[in-house]
């Protein structure tokens, strides 16, 4: 398959994906959503990939949704546009076979998001998350809402998301977020031990694992990204949305109503 957003390799059982934005920090634009929900809906079949790593190329994983793309966007525009990274999402935790995020760098906002749809999430010293969808006025979205509170607590993941602050690698480990935190001179050595071990070991049940685990604990997300949808939707259309988004490029705080 050909990308324009991505970039696919395949060795010895190790798939690759690197969001290819590295301009805007791999910002989840309509095109890059597409191409994973693509790529990981055709991936099931394919007995040369055992594992999937998703990482970003440049010094960010994902700054999460281009908001330059979302001036004159409205509820009805919104929903449809949240629909293509539901669809996103979802097309990870349908693929029966692990997916590593191994972030190096910036997990801000849906980028954040799309680290929490991965089976295993393991992160360079240097790297940060960030629920940052408060910052411009929106709720979290692409399943945010849903994975969070159910990895760390309740109170903690409004802290996060309410407050908008940096959690570092380290921070996000001791909370129970990420899987390892790696030195950055030894994260792609890591990464590649990490995947190599899951691509070696048995895929058909692995894959049978990851199914019954979602099936545990993912019962009911079709629900929260209708919710997620709706609430987006009207935050689309506010005045304190419109206000982030210019404070945002302006590169001042917002001044929220």
């Amino acid at each position: 398959m050909d990308f324009n957003d991505i970039q696919v390799t395949i060795n010895k059982g190790i798939c690759t994906i690197k969001l290819n934005r590295p301009d805007v920090r791999n910002a989840l634009g309509l095109t890059l959503r597409k191409e994973l929900k693509e790529f990981f809906s055709s991936v099931k079949e394919n007995d040369e990939i055992k594992v999937i790593v998703l990482t970003g190329e440049g010094k960010a994983f994902s700054a999460g949704g281009d908001l330059s793309s979302l001036k004159e966007i409205d509820a009805v525009k919104g929903r449809l546009r949240l629909q293509s990274g539901h669809e996103m999402i979802q097309s990870i935790i349908d693929l029966e076979k692990p997916v590593i995020a191994a972030v190096n760098g910036a997990a801000a906002g849906a980028g954040f998001s799309l680290a929490l749809a991965c089976d295993l999430i393991i992160a360079k010293r240097s790297s940060f998350f960030v629920q940052s969808f408060t910052n411009v006025g929106l709720v979290p979205d692409l399943g945010s809402i849903y994975f969070l509170p159910r990895l760390i607590g309740r109170q903690r993941a409004m802290e996060l998301m309410l407050l908008g602050e940096r959690v570092t690698a380290e921070q996000a480990l001791s909370l129970g977020i990420i899987n390892r935190v790696v030195e950055d001179d030894s994260f792609e050595d890591e990464v590649y031990r990490l995947s190599s071990r899951l691509a070696e070991g048995p895929g058909f049940a692995a894959g049978l694992t990851k199914k019954l685990v979602n099936r545990s604990v993912l019962a009911s997300i079709s629900e929260t990204f209708e919710l997620e949808g709706f609430a987006q939707g009207l935050c689309f259309e506010s005045e304190d949305f419109k206000e982030g988004v210019q404070a945002f490029f302006e590169k001042r705080k917002p001044r929220f109503n």
